[in-house]
């Protein structure tokens, strides 16, 4: 099959991803952080200050529910997030980071901003980054409305 620039950012946005979690995971070794794994960090990460239920954080957080659901499940087990009923709906759980959680996310928080202060200065500027950042809003959006054309979507 030949290249095209499509495939080939299809191809890199996965291995980004992949080397991102990665280097999560290379975050919470060198912390000799071991209850919680890189993909569960970036679900409490994107929790964040919030309040919410697992439903929300998949339409949120764009995760697959059914993976959503163990990792929250481990992640409350390991103290990281707090869970209560709902007051509106009682066969709703909401979840919210635990002190613990905190923590973490503050860990998190400042890998990013070490992350930012190393790469000032280098060819990867805002500006390419906002254009980047642009780009990939146009594929979503896209393989949105290809989805949504089939009854799926996020």
């Amino acid at each position: 099959m030949n290249s095209t620039p499509y495939y080939e950012a299809i191809q890199l946005i996965e291995r980004l991803h992949r080397h991102f979690l990665d280097v999560l995971k290379v975050e919470l070794d060198k912390k000799g952080i071991q209850d919680i794994n890189n993909v569960q960090s970036m679900i409490l990460y994107n929790i964040g200050d919030d309040e919410m239920t697992v439903g929300e954080l998949t339409i949120r957080g764009y995760y697959l529910g059914s993976n959503v659901s163990y990792n929250v499940k481990k992640m409350v087990e390991n103290g990281y997030l707090v869970q209560e009923r709902s007051v509106h709906d009682k066969r709703s759980i909401r979840v919210k980071l635990s002190q613990k959680g905190l923590e973490l996310k503050t860990m998190i928080s400042d890998m990013f901003a070490r992350h930012e202060n190393e790469i000032s200065g280098s060819e990867i500027t805002d500006e390419r980054l906002n254009a980047l950042g642009d780009t990939m809003k146009m594929l979503e959006r896209f393989w949105a409305k290809q989805t949504s054309a089939y009854g799926g979507g996020f």
